[in-house]
């Protein structure tokens, strides 16, 4: 006779792990994946971002102090230079001042209020985006050139909107419409309405309710579109090319300067201004997110 087979060992039950245990089974061969994964993606990101912003920023410095400080300085103090700096800060004062009143109420209306074409203005807000700024100055033209009703009208009494300052100014407005405006509009959504009602239910005015309660809500929101909006009102270059005539020591900005430079083949005042300018935007960004950290962490420890 045969002998008799032992019995067969039961099968182990194999436990069924829920889907929101998945995490906490032992997968090293995922975690070494992930970890490569990762890498790559932030090397990708850093190669991307040194390619386009830090590697033409230190071709930019080294190229404007490859002959040592003193051409540098001797182009910065040139009166044509100076002229040109002192008009590009002028209207970057003027239309960030602006802008970032009239911002703040598009901002308001846009979320608080409900009417006809809302959504229709609150997508052509962004049209300064999307439209080249060469395109926004020649509108101004077919608005307030001299060849136009209403620059005709205007510069028969007098008063000159194309090739002068108004029209620069205009035209730096137009590109910069954006900013304050969309820094906000997202803040207020989140924000609601609670606080605001509550302070009208207290007896507070509409004035007194937006200046202690919705401004210190928005605040960040108002520093960020002010910060770039200047640091694109002294960036801007094509709208205000076309409007502004390129007059030296009248209508010249900073960036027309530099265009000028570059093509008459004299760079070291655009070099110089060149530098001037990015190391101010840099600046204006940077000292504000710092500032922002900064101030956010000191409310955070206080008792």
């Amino acid at each position: 006779m045969l002998p008799e087979s032992a019995p067969a060992a039961p099968p182990e039950k194999m436990e069924i792990v829920p889907l929101s245990r998945a995490g906490e089974l032992p997968a090293k061969g995922r975690e070494t994946a992930s970890t490569w994964g990762r890498r790559l993606l932030i090397a990708a990101v850093l190669v991307w971002f040194a390619a386009l912003i830090l590697v033409p920023g230190a071709a930019l410095v080294r190229q404007a102090f490859a002959n040592g400080w003193e051409p540098l300085a001797a182009a910065l103090a040139e009166p044509e230079v100076k002229r040109a700096f002192v008009m590009s800060v002028g209207l970057a004062l003027i239309a960030t001042v602006v802008n970032t009143v009239f911002g703040i109420v598009m901002a308001l209306v846009l979320v608080r209020q409900r009417f006809f074409g809302r959504t229709l203005i609150d997508g052509i807000v962004d049209l300064p985006f999307a439209v080249s700024p060469i395109v926004a100055g020649l509108m101004l033209i077919v608005l307030y050139g001299p060849e136009s009703p209403i620059g005709g009208w205007l510069e028969a009494r007098g008063f000159q909107v194309i090739y002068a300052l108004p029209g620069m100014v205009l035209a730096t407005m137009f590109v910069t419409v954006p900013f304050v405006v969309r820094e906000l509009s997202p803040i207020l959504r989140e924000l609601g309405e609670e606080y605001e009602q509550a302070a009208y239910t207290l007896g507070a005015g509409r004035w007194r309710t937006f200046r202690s309660v919705t401004l210190p809500s928005i605040r960040w929101g108002v520093a960020y579109g002010v910060t770039l909006t200047v640091a694109r009102c002294l960036g801007e270059f094509g709208a205000v090319l076309v409007v502004s005539g390129n007059v030296v020591g009248r209508t010249q900005t900073a960036t027309l300067y530099i265009a000028d430079g570059i093509d008459s083949f004299h760079p070291e005042g655009a070099y110089a201004a060149s530098l001037v300018l990015a190391a101010a935007s840099f600046l204006l960004l940077v000292g504000m997110d710092l500032l922002r950290h900064r101030l956010e962490g000191a409310r955070e420890v206080e008792p």
